[in-house]
């Protein structure tokens, strides 16, 4: 359950502070501000205000500061996020994230820990770590993509009485986990051209892929196909789990991760059906599918289908 903000009055500064976060997430969220579209207004300002801290600790890891400035500036969000916790930013705070951040926890029970694990991700990300297994991966993916997940479920709130909202954290977690296995097969090529490898090295070594993905096409006698559709099964089953959220979510939040969680899976059946495309450029959606994907969310059929199908289960 929320605590409901529909009829609160804002003040200027922290509207001001709003339409600052929800630029950002217009011009930067290529997929992510299809969803939060679909919200009632305060939750479409939350998530934005989420998702501007985000962007802020991912483009810091993505930046060009040495390592240790890199570390420098992730240790100075994270005072910046404990400054939050702590109720210390006023309206006329000179950082417009901090000021739609705070006000945001106060009107939804965010769990801004989670904030604390994407920069923990992040870095990993900085000391260039690597990953033998996909238990390893998980961890990091936990860090930068279930707590997005968890933190969203703050926002969202569970509808009373939904059968297993217990669960609903982790589903949320799981789903992440789906989304972020999915941006690492789109990005592999790009990933690697900056240095970075986060499919498993146990994959890679299976299906002759260590050599990495410097070019346009895969490792001299490798089964790239085969590894691409192996981790495309992972990452359904994750989906799969994940979707169990749906029937637990009001309908403008159900419909806001439909259609986040629907474009991800749209851009894996393309990736299914053309494993080298990763190699080759940026896999990516028309605007024209993404809008579709955002009307099927809002229209319920995902959250139809994954209550019918755990119906049948529980027969």
């Amino acid at each position: 359950m929320i605590r409901t903000v529909e009829s609160e009055q804002v003040s200027a500064p922290v509207l001001a502070a709003y339409s600052y976060c929800e630029a950002v997430t217009g011009q930067q969220a290529r997929n992510f501000a299809y969803g939060i579209r679909l919200l009632p207004t305060p939750k479409r300002r939350a998530m934005s205000a989420l998702y501007a801290l985000s962007r802020r600790v991912d483009d810091i890891g993505d930046g060009e500061l040495p390592g240790e400035a890199k570390v420098a500036r992730l240790e100075d969000t994270r005072a910046l996020l404990a400054r939050v916790r702590e109720g210390a930013v006023e309206e006329d705070d000179t950082d417009p994230v901090a000021v739609a951040l705070a006000h945001a926890s106060r009107a939804f029970p965010i769990p801004l820990g989670g904030l604390d694990e994407l920069i923990d991700g992040v870095q990993m990300d900085v000391r260039g770590e690597a990953y033998e297994t996909w238990d390893d991966l998980k961890v990091y993916c936990r860090c930068v993509a279930g707590a997005i997940g968890r933190l969203s479920l703050g926002v969202f709130g569970t509808e009373p009485g939904a059968r297993g909202a217990e669960r609903a954290s982790e589903y949320a977690d799981t789903l992440g986990l789906a989304l972020q296995l999915t941006n690492i097969l789109r990005d592999v090529r790009e990933d690697a051209q900056g240095g970075r490898t986060y499919l498993p090295a146990d994959d890679l070594a299976k299906f002759g892929c260590s050599a990495g993905f410097d070019g346009p096409t895969p490792p001299e006698g490798s089964d790239f196909a085969g590894l691409v559709h192996f981790e495309v099964r992972r990452a359904r089953a994750l989906f799969a789990e994940g979707y169990r959220l749906l029937p637990m979510l009001d309908r403008r939040s159900g419909a806001c991760v439909a259609a986040m969680a629907g474009i991800y899976r749209r851009l894996l059946d393309r990736i299914e059906r053309d494993p080298e495309a990763v190699l080759r450029g940026r896999v990516s959606l028309p605007g024209r599918e993404k809008a579709y994907v955002a009307v099927r969310g809002l229209s319920g059929l995902d959250t139809r289908h994954v209550s019918r199908r755990t119906v049948r289960r529980r027969a």
